[in-house]
């Protein structure tokens, strides 16, 4: 009886994750179905989503769910062009290369196995970016000297138009507190590097992980994007859009 039970209370539960994904309009189960199931303790979401804002929201529905207490995130996001791990590996580090918040920063990144060195300063001071591409994901690992930089280099991992999925290791050296100004800050900067939009019209505030975008954009579509670029910052949980058109 006790195992019958357990066995109905996790079909109940998996039936309840999935409610929640259903409810989501910003999910889009039908064209990108999830599979939710139970392994080893804890659920698992695998599948493909349509956005980096499609991914989380599943992650953080299923993860707020009364009695889940694990999740496994398998989920990877629909590239935008498809590429080979070395189209995305090259991308990456060009994007890295052009970014100025990064040169006093080394970079390395995996290739076949050994880690080739792009840029060295001087000084490793100022950190070390490692990368390594693997079916699509992005791995990052080594230090940088701020949260900033952290999301930054997160960012342009996600702005890689074949990239499925981000797992961003850098520490932060020395430790930094997190607080909503800095992710606000986070949020601003990744908007000022977005070509296709003037940052100096949006304003950025940020409450317990919650992003609002508020000022004027000249069309509809620099508003998707800029709500899209704020999704992409780690530590961010929800985006209210409140911006207009111009």
């Amino acid at each position: 009886m006790q195992a019958t039970a357990h066995v109905t209370g996790t079909a109940e539960l998996g039936r309840t994750i999935r409610a929640a994904l259903e409810r989501e309009t910003r999910i889009n189960l039908h064209r990108y179905p999830i599979r939710v199931e139970r392994a080893d303790g804890s659920w698992v979401l695998e599948g493909e989503v349509e956005s980096v804002s499609a991914k989380k929201l599943a992650l953080r529905l299923a993860g707020s769910t009364p009695a889940v207490t694990s999740i496994v995130d398998r989920l990877r996001v629909a590239p935008k062009s498809p590429m080979t791990d070395s189209e995305i590996r090259d991308h990456f580090r060009d994007a890295l290369q052009r970014e100025p918040a990064l040169e006093q920063c080394s970079i390395e990144l995996d290739v076949k196995g050994h880690w080739e060195p792009i840029r060295q300063p001087a000084t490793d001071e100022s950190g070390i970016v490692r990368a390594a591409v693997h079916d699509g994901r992005i791995t990052l690992s080594g230090r940088v000297p701020s949260l900033t930089h952290q999301r930054l280099v997160g960012v342009l991992a996600w702005w890689v138009p074949g990239t499925r999925d981000v797992v961003n290791g850098l520490t932060v050296a020395p430790h930094q507190e997190d607080s909503d100004g800095e992710l606000a800050d986070a949020v601003q900067l990744v908007l000022a590097r977005e070509p296709f939009v003037d940052a100096s019209t949006i304003r950025v505030r940020c409450r317990n992980g919650i992003v609002i975008l508020e000022g004027v954009v000249r069309r509809r579509e620099v508003l998707s994007i800029a709500v899209a670029d704020a999704w992409c910052v780690q530590g961010v949980e929800e985006v209210v859009d409140r911006l207009v058109t111009a």
